[in-house]
């Protein structure tokens, strides 16, 4: 049963980053959602309103709002709960790159592990009572499931196995999320998704990083032989999956959404060149010789690959998107947006915001 109709307040966590943003303009673009989207982000230096400056000058103040506030403050998150009584919560917010918490764990034990906590507590306070018509989903990763060999899948039911202080900071979180629902009866779903790519990713990620440095002309740094594997989703058919979870799928269940689309990171990088080129009037040997490689991370995960049959019997779901078709959009976009990136690169995209955010 749709119960897009239901939900009148949807409260969406990380709203100003990459996927959160994605799926914000999914609800108002795609979806035509009439109700309302209260954006909560703490805009770390991956939020960023520029995102969203047109949903916000469209919808702003009807069926838009956007609140600058930390997950990790129970206090902010309570206020926000009483003030615009969300009857669905989707929680994007956390930190997400892995090198950063390879570097400093800390912020994402507290980021992914608190603030999701401080999120659960407060739907449980106002939503009692009324648990049938509410629903709280949880975003996470197909990291949490560890390394695969050559061969095999993930499956929801495959063991978490978390190798890295990020991927271990999410698995805690999927924990307690099923923990509140068994515990409470909390309404939760869950969905672990593989790689996203597409427009508005900060270029601290594979694909934008490697589109930003072929058009500087500096050098395209891949770990050890290059020879990862990763899964990957367009951010819009990541978008259409979450969606469907929240309004369809069964509370208590976890669903995979991948990409069913397995690429060694070498030979992505050399399927990027081969379309800068084509677009840059470069030659595809131009940027190739630009690739470095560079000492293996700790802790690589050799391949990941999801199995999303769950999603896509039980619910209905399929990728719309095919990698050629995906990975032209992504390089277009970049490429038309120098000033968003300019922004983002300088540091001067929140200057930007102060000045133009408000002009409704």
């Amino acid at each position: 049963m749709d119960r897009s109709t239901q939900y009148k307040c949807i409260l969406v966590t990380g709203g100003a980053g990459f996927i959160g943003s994605n799926f914000i303009r999914y609800l108002f673009e795609k979806i035509q959602y009439e109700g309302i989207v209260v954006n909560v982000d703490k805009l770390t230096y991956a939020g960023n309103l520029d995102n969203l400056i047109d949903i916000d000058k469209q919808f702003g103040g009807k069926h838009y709002f956007f609140e600058h506030v930390d997950i990790c403050d129970y206090t902010a998150i309570d206020t926000l709960f009483s003030n615009y009584r969300p009857d669905c919560v989707i929680h994007f917010a956390a930190e997400s790159h892995v090198d950063r918490s390879i570097h400093g764990p800390k912020d994402f034990i507290h980021a992914n592990i608190i603030g999701t906590f401080n999120l659960l507590e407060a739907a449980r306070k106002w939503w009692e009572g009324a648990f049938d018509s509410c629903r709280f989903h949880h975003i996470s990763t197909d990291e949490v499931y560890g390394s695969l060999g050559d061969s095999g899948y993930f499956y929801e039911t495959t063991p978490y196995d978390p190798r890295s202080p990020y991927s271990a900071s999410k698995a805690s979180s999927d924990h307690l999320v099923m923990a509140y629902f068994h515990t409470y009866r909390l309404p939760v779903t869950i969905s672990n998704c593989s790689n996203n790519y597409g427009p508005y990713q900060f270029p601290e990620k594979l694909i934008p990083l490697m589109i930003l440095n072929m058009l500087e002309g500096k050098p395209l740094p891949v770990y050890g032989d290059g020879k990862n594997v990763r899964d990957w989703l367009y951010v819009e058919d990541h978008c259409s999956g979450v969606w469907l979870v929240v309004n369809e799928g069964k509370v208590g269940q976890t669903y995979n959404i991948g990409g069913e689309n397995e690429w060694h990171n070498i030979d992505l990088v050399h399927k990027l060149c081969e379309i800068v080129a084509s677009k840059t009037g470069k030659s595809d040997d131009y940027y190739k010789r630009l690739i470095t490689f560079v000492k293996d991370r700790p802790g690589h995960d050799r391949r990941y690959a999801i199995n999303c049959d769950k999603i896509k019997q039980e619910l209905g779901w399929k990728q719309s998107v095919t990698f050629d078709e995906g990975l032209e959009k992504t390089v277009d976009w970049y490429l038309h947006n120098e000033e968003w990136i300019q922004r983002i690169k300088t540091g001067k995209y929140l200057e930007w915001i102060e000045v133009n955010y408000k002009k409704r």
